[in-house]
C-alpha cells in the first residue's frame, strides 16, 4: 500500500467529525471576506536585538508615515469596518506619537492592543497607555530567562518583560504573555508556565518560529516537522497544569491542526472549536510602517504587497487588489504535497500561510500539522526539513527548504528518503517511484 493510498484509510482523531460526519466542520468557502482585524507595525525601530523576528526590526522603516496620515489611516480603517487594531513594532512605544495614534483608535470605536517586548516600557509609557484606553497588552517572552535573553540579544530582556507585565498590572491594564516555541524554548515551557502562574497571567498564545526573516538565518533553532508530536505532548501538559490557575492557553494561526488537542485549544476562540483556514485577506489585514497594505503582517515579497495607502485609498485595495484575493479564492486544487490528498484539505487550505510559503516558497503545503505528523508517525515516517536556499536578508524575508519524509527506523532512513517536498520542483517527488511500501 502506498503512502499515498494510506492517508485516507488512517483514523480521524476522536475530538473531531468522523468521515461521515462532515457537516460538523466549516468550510472556509462559506465564509464571506469582511474586515475585522489589523495589525499595524508603527514603526521598525526596535530596542531588542531578536534572532527570530520576521521584519528584521532594528533602524526605522524608510518612509514611515506621517502623524497626520496615520491618524486618516485610523479613519479609513473604521470606515472599512476594523473592529481591532494590535499595534506592534518594531516596537511601537519608540514612536513619539503611539499614544495619539492609540487614543485616535479607541475614539473612532474600535478596540486598540499592543504587543511588545517590554524592554523599555517603564512607568510613563504605561500610565500613557492605558489613559489612552490601550484594552490589553502582549507582552512576548520566549522561553526562560537563559532562552529568552538569547534569543532577544539583550542581557536582561526577560527579567524587564516581566517587570512591564507588574506595571501594567498596577495601571489596570489587560495582560496577555505570547511565546514562540523553538528549539531554545519548548524545553522551557513548563518552567515558564510556573512563573507566568505566580504573575496571575491569565491569557498565554503559543505560535512556532517561522523560518522567516532573522530566523531564515538561523535554521538551528527551528523545530523540526515530526517534533510537533513532541510540542503537543508538553502543550497537553501546559493545558492540565493551567487550568485551575486560571491560565488558559490560546494557539496562534500557525500551531495546529485538527489533532487530539485541536477542540480544547480552539474551542473558546472559534465556533465549531476548530481552524477554518488561512484569514489573510479575508479577515485580516496588515499595515507596515510606511503604508503598505498586506494581507498578512507576517508576509513580505512583492507578491504579498497588495498597495500603499499614500497610492490608493485603502477601500479599494481591500475589495481589488489581487494580492489580497489569495485565501478567498483557494481551492483543494492549489494545495500540493501531502496537504492535497489530506482529509481536512478542504478546511484548513493548507494551513498557515506565513509558515508555509516562507518555508517552500508558495502556500499550500505545510508539514508543521499535528494531524499529519501524527498520521505519518502511525505509519512509521516523520518529516523534517533541510535548507536548500538563503534569504537574502531584508524584512519580511526567507530562503527555501526541502521537506524529506523518510522512515522513524534509523537503519532504513539511512536507506534514502520515501518522498520530498521540494520548492525548486514545486511539487511532491518520490525518489523510488509512487507506490512506495510502508513496512
Amino acid at each position: 500500500m502506498s503512502l499515498r493510498d494510506n492517508r485516507r484509510r488512517l483514523p480521524v482523531v476522536a475530538s473531531l467529525p468522523r468521515p461521515d460526519d462532515r457537516r460538523a466542520l466549516t468550510r472556509v468557502a462559506g465564509e464571506a471576506p469582511r474586515p475585522r482585524y489589523a495589525v499595524w507595525e508603527l514603526t521598525l525601530k526596535c530596542d531588542q536585538k531578536c534572532i527570530h523576528c520576521g521584519s528584521r526590526a532594528g533602524a526605522a522603516r524608510h518612509g514611515e508615515l506621517t502623524t497626520a496620515e496615520a491618524l486618516a489611516l485610523v479613519a479609513d480603517l473604521r470606515a472599512l469596518g476594523i473592529g481591532e487594531i494590535t499595534l506592534i513594532g518594531g516596537e511601537a512605544y519608540l514612536r513619539d506619537d503611539f499614544i495619539l495614534i492609540a487614543r485616535a483608535i479607541r475614539s473612532a470605536g474600535m478596540d486598540c492592543t499592543m504587543t511588545t517586548g517590554g524592554l523599555n516600557l517603564g512607568e510613563e509609557r504605561v500610565a500613557a497607555l492605558a489613559e489612552a484606553g490601550i484594552r490589553s497588552v502582549s507582552v512576548s517572552i520566549d522561553g526562560t530567562q537563559a532562552a529568552h535573553d538569547a534569543l532577544r540579544g539583550v542581557p536582561g530582556s526577560f527579567e524587564r518583560a516581566f517587570a512591564a507585565l507588574a506595571r501594567l498590572r498596577a495601571a489596570g491594564v489587560g495582560r496577555a504573555v505570547n511565546t514562540q516555541i523553538n528549539r531554545l524554548t519548548l524545553p522551557t515551557l513548563e518552567a515558564l508556565q510556573e512563573r507566568l502562574v505566580a504573575e496571575k497571567i491569565g491569557g498565554w498564545q503559543l505560535q512556532i518560529t517561522a523560518p522567516f526573516g532573522n530566523a531564515a538565518d538561523h535554521p538551528e533553532i527551528l523545530l523540526q516537522p515530526f517534533m510537533m508530536v513532541e510540542v503537543f505532548a508538553v502543550i497537553e501538559r501546559l493545558i492540565a497544569r493551567g487550568a485551575p490557575h486560571g491560565l488558559r492557553l490560546f494557539p496562534a494561526n500557525n500551531l495546529g491542526y485538527f489533532g487530539p488537542l485541536e477542540a480544547e485549544l480552539r474551542g473558546r476562540q472559534k465556533a465549531g472549536g476548530h481552524y477554518k483556514g488561512c484569514i489573510a485577506g479575508r479577515h485580516a489585514l496588515g499595515i507596515e510602517a510606511d503604508g503598505t497594505i498586506k494581507g498578512c503582517p507576517s508576509l513580505g515579497g512583492p507578491a504579498n504587497v497588495a498597495g500603499n495607502v499614500r497610492e490608493r485609498p485603502l477601500r479599494e485595495i481591500w475589495e481589488h487588489a489581487p494580492e489580497l484575493q489569495f485565501t478567498r479564492a483557494r481551492t483543494v486544487d492549489d494545495l500540493w504535497g501531502y496537504c492535497r490528498d489530506c482529509y481536512y484539505n478542504d478546511v484548513c487550505m493548507g494551513g498557515c500561510s506565513a509558515t508555509s510559503e516562507p518555508l517552500l516558497g508558495r502556500p499550500g503545503n505545510n508539514p508543521y500539522c499535528h494531524h499529519r505528523a501524527l498520521e505519518l508517525a502511525r505509519a512509521g515516517l516523520r518529516e523534517r526539513i533541510e535548507p536548500v536556499a538563503p534569504a537574502p536578508g531584508v524584512p519580511f524575508d526567507h530562503g527555501l527548504y526541502r521537506v524529506v519524509r523518510e522512515s522513524v527506523d534509523p537503519e532504513q532512513a539511512a536507506r534514502g528518503p520515501v518522498g520530498i517536498d521540494d520548492p525548486r520542483v514545486g511539487r511532491e517527488v518520490q525518489p523510488f517511484g509512487p507506490g512506495v511500501p510502508i513496512t
